[in-house]
């Protein structure tokens, strides 16, 4: 399936459950105009087919101390395939890193992390991520303020 075969009530399913992926069949029905039936089976398809990934619940960060976000921009020593799949892996194991992107431009890896202050990140740099034997250079942009943060897709 692709996007192209996603009619209009589709993507309104699709919208109203990234608004509150709890509501009951029941209720995403009559949000979208359809009987509960009909709904099910077109909920059932779209998970089927990965449109929805997963269902997560969105955490208050600030009131769990995890509000202290930075940016790293992390070039590798020399690249290639191997040293980037090894790169990512080690990543994908590390709690404070909740994003990572390949990236064009001046550095190879977009990392967004999450800790407590300063010195927490202080110490998964110098620890953590200062301790995978490709990282070349980092380069470390902290946020002053979430202005904006969206979790879905605009459809």
């Amino acid at each position: 399936m692709t996007t192209e075969t996603l009619d209009k009530t589709d993507l309104q399913i699709l919208n109203t459950l990234q608004g509150n992926a709890r509501l009951t069949m029941k209720e995403l029905a009559a949000a979208v105009n359809l009987s509960t039936t009909p709904v099910f089976e077109r909920f059932k398809r779209l998970e089927r087919s990965g449109y929805i990934k997963k269902y997560v619940a969105v955490l208050d960060a600030q009131k769990l101390n995890q509000g202290f976000v930075v940016f790293c921009n992390v070039k590798l020593r020399r690249i290639n395939r191997d040293i980037a799949t090894d790169f990512v892996e080690h990543v994908r194991d590390i709690p404070q890193v909740v994003e990572c992107y390949n990236v064009s431009g001046n550095y190879d890896f977009l990392l967004k992390v999450r800790a407590r202050d300063m010195k927490q990140y202080q110490e998964f740099l110098l620890n953590v991520l200062g301790a995978i034997e490709s990282v070349g250079h980092i380069e470390s942009t902290f946020v002053m303020k979430e202005e904006k943060m969206e979790y879905g897709i605009n459809l």
